[in-house]
């Protein structure tokens, strides 16, 4: 007995090392922006939806340092705000300079309420005022939630990932049109491969799976980059989606993991996801870089371009589901 809990002991030990060498010394993710381009986004205003945590907080705190003013378009304004103490005092702890409007180092942090889950936030939030736009990221989403409805009564899952930032980013074109040359920046995700668009139940009423339904706004959110892409041929208005990979994030809040299994799902997580830092490398490339000025309609994963599946391309769904959208989110009666 003893014998065979040494051996156990000596097993779940070698895993755990193999494992930390694996995260150590694995491919590393490509790191963007760092010294002489701590200007690079001076003058430039960008969205962030969903910035308080996770990648959104990553992307802006990258973003920030590289000279932008960022506005936080959040759900949770009082989380919001404290995020954003927390992202000010973590660069200036760095010997970054203040944030603020006249600052020609780090640039100027903003808070906003957002609630995509609501067109009438949505709606609300587009009127506020705004010189310009240079840069929106889609990238706040849900993941994997049980039943619910948003309170216009779409699932929950479609209508914040897909009808909440079709309907912003709608309602923002004018602007970033006055603004241009400006970006669009859609987060999506590699379980776009498992969705599909079942315009006879998009609000899974008939039918409601957590993970599948997840990958249908997925899905949809590649759907409307390439259909956006395509109606912005022409304005200096360019619009690309992404993957992040896996990431340790609070995405995964409605998942329940067995208490005795969390934790190797911790050490899992530890070795193989990336930290939201590395996560938001792409999503900063793209909002950033001159590398990809004038590109539009691509799907990007670690600051590379990536293949999509064929129904990922399909140019009828995706106008479709376009003319759908419209209707649903009150853009056309």
């Amino acid at each position: 007995m003893a014998v065979a809990t040494v051996a156990a002991l000596l097993a779940a030990l070698g895993g755990a090392l193999w494992l930390a060498a694996r995260r150590f010394v694995g491919p590393s993710v490509k790191r963007l922006h760092r010294g002489g381009d701590s200007g690079l986004m001076h003058g430039k205003t960008v969205l962030i939806t969903g910035a308080n945590s996770g990648l959104g907080r990553a992307t802006a705190a990258e973003l920030l340092r590289l000279g932008a003013r960022v506005i936080m378009g959040c759900r949770d304004r009082t989380r919001a705000e404290e995020a954003a103490v927390q992202l000010r005092r973590e660069i200036c702890q760095a010997g970054g300079p203040e944030l603020g409007p006249d600052s020609s180092g780090a640039g100027e942090l903003v808070v906003k309420e957002l609630d995509l889950a609501s067109l009438r936030s949505v709606r609300s939030f587009c009127q506020e005022e705004e010189p310009r736009l240079d840069v929106l990221i889609n990238n706040a989403g849900i993941f994997q939630c049980p039943y619910m409805k948003t309170e216009d009564g779409f699932e929950m899952q479609f209508g914040v990932n897909h009808l909440g930032h079709f309907l912003l980013t709608n309602l923002l074109l004018g602007l970033l049109k006055s603004s241009a040359p400006s970006r669009i920046v859609v987060v999506t995700s590699k379980l776009y491969k498992y969705g599909d668009i079942n315009f006879e139940d998009l609000n899974s009423e008939q039918n409601y799976n957590k993970s599948f339904c997840y990958s249908r706004s997925k899905l949809a959110n590649i759907l409307f980059t390439r259909e956006l892409a395509r109606r912005l041929e022409g304005t200096n208005v360019t619009v690309n989606v992404l993957h992040p990979g896996m990431v340790r994030t609070n995405l995964g809040r409605h998942i329940h993991i067995p208490l005795l299994v969390k934790p190797l799902f911790n050490l899992v997580t530890w070795a193989f996801f990336k930290t939201p830092l590395e996560g938001a490398q792409t999503s900063i490339y793209l909002a950033s870089s001159p590398e990809v000025e004038g590109v539009s309609g691509k799907y990007f994963g670690d600051c590379k371009e990536e293949e999509l599946l064929p129904k990922a391309m399909d140019e009828s769904v995706a106008g479709k589901l376009w003319d759908v959208s419209e209707v649903m989110v009150g853009i056309l009666k």
